[in-house]
């Protein structure tokens, strides 16, 4: 099972050097990967119908995952992980260009988790449409893999229509594309077409959910054994609880976890550089 990080970008500020410290501190740790969050539009909550149900605001700063990636691809040999990019507010074709472009300059490095998102607001901003995105996504990572393995294709989708294009540079290998999300649909989804699922709840939570994709993976004619997990836990849990957090993901056929330092209180590039390393250090 492998330990990587969670880049706590909403708290971390814009220094390029702090960045690179804290990828390269990991890195040294003995971290795995370099896990990111992705929104393009903060909105506010407050006075709208229906109302916003996520964590973040127009006051939380993100990052634009494939940008970052570029600069920490240049720092370090992690795994760079999007946790997850919101697909369906963006387009399919140039997704496939920035993640192929990464994938081959990293040399192989990328695992594209995608999700749906909650924020209407978004959508709206970026003109794609909120309504419809699950299904959308479904066309979308089919699409992406054609692109990312055929020179020329001729595709007609419901949303999406190439008239004998293709992509070059091609990544030299299938790029892995993860699932994240919370819900039934979002498992058997995930189950049906996806290579793993990313989990951004609990671990009691994320345990759980875990047995009911395992189920649909049977389902659909999948072996577990094939299908990749990768569970979230927390900083804040503490000493005591890190190392059986560890213990309870990894009996349950997790194949990575993602240490979570974000929202916890901590303050600024160096609280989460020693956050990591004190993580690291009390798990040996």
């Amino acid at each position: 099972m492998k330990v990587g990080v969670v880049f706590p970008q909403t708290e971390f500020g814009n220094d390029p050097a702090a960045i690179k410290d804290f990828a390269q501190t990991a890195e040294s740790l003995g971290y795995s990967h370099f896990l990111a969050y992705d929104h393009v539009v903060g909105a506010v909550h407050e006075g709208r119908e229906p109302k916003l149900w996520g964590p973040y605001t127009e006051n939380h700063p993100f990052h634009e995952p494939f940008v970052l990636f570029g600069y920490v691809a240049a720092l370090t040999k992690l795994e760079l992980v999007t946790g997850v990019l919101i697909l369906p507010q963006r387009q399919t074709v140039l997704v496939a260009k920035q993640a192929a472009e990464i994938d081959i300059l990293s040399g192989g490095r990328l695992r594209l988790g995608v999700g749906t998102g909650w924020n209407y607001v978004e959508y709206d901003s970026l003109n794609e449409d909120f309504t419809n995105r699950g299904r959308r996504e479904v066309e979308q990572i089919e699409l992406l893999r054609r692109l990312w393995t055929e020179p020329v294709l001729d595709y007609t989708g419901k949303w999406h229509r190439i008239d004998r294009g293709g992509i070059l540079p091609m990544p030299q290998r299938q790029i892995p594309v993860w699932i994240g999300g919370f819900n039934e649909k979002v498992y058997r989804r995930a189950a049906r077409i996806a290579d793993g699922f990313i989990f951004g709840a609990s671990v009691d939570l994320a345990l759980a959910a875990m047995e009911q994709i395992k189920g649909f993976l049977g389902e659909f004619g999948r072996d577990p054994a094939s299908f990749g997990f990768d569970v979230m836990v927390n900083y804040q849990a503490g000493p005591d609880q890190w190392g059986k957090d560890l213990e309870r993901v990894r009996a349950a056929g997790a194949t990575h976890v993602s240490m979570r330092a974000l929202n916890m209180g901590l303050k600024g590039p160096a609280e989460h550089i020693d956050a990591i390393r004190r993580y690291k250090e009390a798990l040996g």
